[in-house]
């Protein structure tokens, strides 16, 4: 990233801004605006997330706030309730009152002298969620939103579930919460009240993993804040971002197919991050494209951008497979409309071991698969948080316990943009079942580098609301679409289909392993959208990636980051150790220490479907001077066949003393998951 200081306009940055709102809780805030404003307003454009804009998330907030005031626009940070600075109990994601609260700090700002009245939010991953539901809601103030690496659907396309399959995240990103809502405010921020803050989160936030794990299907738990139920209730432009290597891309398909109104969308080969800090790169100049985009909506500039291609993404070339990249070859492509008409979903059977030309004739045949449990080891994360070795490795030790199905290596180039599916014929021996579908990019020396991949839940066949358990030895037919991408297959590779019965730890197994018979009689196919090469408009280059100098901190401690893999070939456990530690790092205009480090292990015995267990464990620190407040969370969950069983602690310590013990043991029925 270029680092940008000189703006078109002097930035004022004010610190420490209390915001009330209805029920006498006090939020805090940070604003960055153009000098002046005051007298010559401006529109003004609200990230609120829970993350902790003081310390979290402050070195990223400088390189984007700054930039984007500096270029006319007052831009506002804000942390949730029970979060950072502000007030009050964070208990969930997405409740009504977080959604009130975003209304009424969207209506205070429009009152602000230096606020034109025209109101915008902008945010990644949990502020790209609020940006969607709250735009849903039509506060008055609200002219446009851009919302990053997000979802429309709650349950079928997020962190807790995918396909009706229990994901491993879940355990993670919960654990990631758990630690986030012990922390303390600062106490040179909220003064002496901050003891009785941090005290009211350490009883008052809870085990959020305990509440999703009583939601198991598509109910109204889920359904609340899943815009997808009435997309026709966003009423402002839309620009929607993702990455290929984020858990979040299919929405921007949604997203630029249901909405009705303007709309922008951008996937390009990032994970979890902003792009112009993507990673793997390239990154690109993505906060010029919010200026122009803003400058369009907010300030009703006709510079063009409402004339670019619907959907822009990038069609990521064949590379060998690792656990990360720095850089993922290819070039953008564009689609003036979505569904795009250019695209051709071309179904090709699948017989033993071959995927065939469209319209092949097939014989009466079936194949067989039961999947160990080690089968997912080599799967990374459900969704790359930043590209760390948490990309999927090579798949021919995940092929060994799957069915498999391939092409002839191919005589041309092919490209594919959108969602593959896989129609599969199946019986199965056992009542509750998954399939897990991978595409893989086969190079001629035998190398596959996974493309994209799709969970279903089998008892979820006729919907995520109303599962019902599969009748042992009966025909049935799903559809299992896989993740949207865009990818090029270049000649003599070969596009490879696989299908398993167990995917851990990304996915929580099935209570009992499951043989799963594919019916190869032409009822089993693969549909693949194929983007013809030389269709389409050909988008302009983004500008290079820039942003304002990121705050200045010191490394006063080194982390560490591991990504291990063990088996025991004595008792046949597995084990996959992932440690996240960024060491303690200094602010030095506040003084302010913070610490982080994470632990999570997944492990299971041979066979034994009872056995997987997941254990995390977090600390968190913070100091000034000699005073010290650190916390630890630790996480277990498990299972039987009939239950999950969900233990937990949380202890809180004050310059060495432990102040807070809590301790969670729940046992929670399996929905047929």
């Amino acid at each position: 990233m270029r680092t940008v200081t000189a703006l078109p306009q002097e930035v004022v940055e004010e610190g420490e801004v209390e915001i009330p709102v209805s029920d006498g809780v006090r939020l805090a805030g940070r604003v960055w605006r153009p000098a002046g404003s005051e007298d010559a307003p401006v529109p003004a454009v609200l990230e609120f997330i829970p993350y902790r804009q003081r310390d979290l998330t402050a070195q990223r907030d400088s390189t984007v706030h700054p930039y984007l005031a500096g270029h006319g626009y007052a831009c506002v940070r804000v942390d949730l309730r029970g979060s950072g600075d502000s007030e009050g109990v964070l208990q969930d994601e997405y409740l009504e009152r977080e959604l009130q609260d975003a209304e009424e700090v969207l209506a205070w700002m429009a009152e602000r002298p230096w606020c034109d009245g025209t109101t915008g939010m902008m945010g990644i991953s949990w502020g790209g969620f609020n940006a969607l539901q709250v735009a849903a809601r039509r506060p008055e103030s609200l002219g446009a939103i851009i919302t990053l690496c997000s979802t429309d659907d709650r349950y079928a396309d997020d962190v807790h579930y995918m396909g009706g399959c229990l994901l491993g995240d879940n355990l993670s990103w919960a654990s990631t919460m758990f630690a986030y809502t012990s922390c303390p405010p600062d106490p040179d921020a909220v003064g002496p009240g901050w003891r009785a803050m941090w005290h009211e989160r350490l009883e008052g936030s809870g085990l959020w993993l305990d509440t999703w794990l009583r939601h198991q299907r598509r109910d109204d738990f889920w359904r609340h804040g899943s815009v997808c139920e009435d997309l026709s209730s966003i009423q402002v432009p839309v620009m929607a971002v993702s990455g290929w290597a984020d858990g979040y891309s299919n929405a921007v398909f949604r997203l630029m197919e249901g909405l009705t109104v303007p709309r922008l969308g951008l996937i390009g080969p990032w994970s979890h991050k902003y792009p112009h800090l993507g990673r793997p790169g390239p990154a690109i100049g993505f906060l010029q494209h919010c200026v122009r985009f803003w400058d369009r909506w907010l300030k009703g500039k006709d510079n063009g951008i409402g004339d670019e291609p619907v959907l822009r993404s990038w069609m990521q070339e064949s590379v060998p497979p690792s656990t990360s990249y720095s850089e993922r070859p290819g070039r953008w492509v564009g689609e003036s409309e979505w569904p795009s008409p250019d695209i051709e979903y071309q179904e090709r059977p699948l017989t033993l071991h071959r995927i065939c030309e469209p319209g092949a004739r097939v014989g009466r045949e079936s194949a067989q698969v039961r999947s160990p449990l080690t089968v997912g080891q080599f799967a990374g994360k459900w969704c790359s948080y930043n590209a760390p070795p948490d990309l999927p490795y090579d798949q021919r030790e995940e092929d060994g316990g799957s069915l498999v199905f391939d092409t002839p290596p191919l005589d041309e180039r092919v490209e594919i943009l959108g969602a593959p599916v896989l129609n599969l014929e199946f019986t199965v021996d056992r009542p509750v079942a998954m399939a897990a579908v991978r595409l893989s990019d086969v190079a001629r020396d035998g190398r596959a580098t996974r493309v994209t991949y799709g969970l279903l839940n089998l008892t979820h066949a006729e919907g995520h609301d109303a599962p019902r358990a599969l009748e042992p030895g009966r025909r049935h037919r799903v559809a299992i679409p896989m993740n949207g991408v865009a990818q090029a297959f270049p000649p003599g590779h070969r596009i490879r289909v696989s299908v398993s019965t167990s995917y851990w730890p990304l996915a929580w197994p099935p209570p009992q392993p499951v043989v799963l018979t594919a019916l190869l009689e032409g009822g089993t196919s693969l549909v693949l959208p194929i983007r013809p090469q030389g269709r389409g408009p050909e988008p302009a280059p983004f500008e290079e990636a820039e942003g304002t100098p990121p705050l200045e901190t010191e490394q006063v401690t080194a982390g560490d980051g591991r990504w291990e893999l063990s088996r025991d070939l004595v008792d046949y456990w597995s084990s996959l150790c992932v440690v996240k530690d960024l060491g303690t790092v200094r602010f030095p205009d506040t003084g302010w220490e913070v610490s982080r480090r994470s632990w999570e292990e997944y492990t299971s015995q041979g066979d034994d479907f009872s056995s997987p267990v997941g254990r995390t464990e977090w600390q968190m620190g913070f100091a000034r001077g000699d005073w010290r407040v650190r916390t630890v969370t630790h996480t277990e969950l498990s299972s039987t066949p009939e239950e999950f069983h969900l233990n937990a602690t949380l202890d809180a310590y004050e310059n060495g003393e432990r102040v807070a013990a809590r301790t969670w043991n729940t046992s929670i029925p399996r929905d047929l998951v």
